[in-house]
């Protein structure tokens, strides 16, 4: 079962690339920075599951495919702490969620410093899931599938 394994790993992530970097520079959706911090895993990923393709014949294809699995459920998980943050259910990094907390000169340093794609307001949403939410649904589920495939026994 490696094979659809390692479609999969690179499918996936492919897929979700392409998604995003379509809603940023065709659709005009500039990423905040845990828009980008859910992409990292993501083109890791690409690259794991390209080298388990590249070595399918030998005995490296298949932790390079796990490893793949591995890094698109991170992508998947810090979605699902990205969602959280857009959500409301707990507070996400200071510096890209544009809390203000100081006053006076301080103040105006924070202003100056906050970022201009906020992190804990979604830019657009389907059904009432933002991009990070549906980046944790695909991502987790796309990720356990590609273990489970990696770890079924070969016939």
């Amino acid at each position: 079962m490696l094979a659809p394994a390692r479609f999969l790993a690179l499918a996936l992530p492919a897929l979700l690339m392409a998604g995003a970097l379509g809603s940023q520079y065709l659709g005009g959706l500039a990423p905040c920075e845990m828009c980008l911090w859910q992409r990292w895993p993501h083109y890791a990923a690409i690259v794991a599951a390209l080298l388990a393709i590249a070595t399918r014949r030998s005995p490296a294809s298949r932790p390079l495919t796990l490893l793949a699995g591995l890094l698109i459920l991170a992508s998947g998980l810090l979605g699902g702490f990205h969602a959280g943050v857009e959500y409301g259910w707990w507070k996400g990094p200071q510096h890209c969620t544009g809390v203000l907390t100081g006053g006076g000169g301080d103040l105006l340093r924070q202003i100056m410093a906050a970022p201009i794609v906020r992190c804990d307001v979604p830019q657009w949403t389907l059904a009432g899931v933002s991009l990070a939410g549906w980046n944790f649904l695909f991502s987790v589920a796309g990720g356990i599938a590609v273990l489970v495939l990696c770890l079924k026994p070969v016939r």
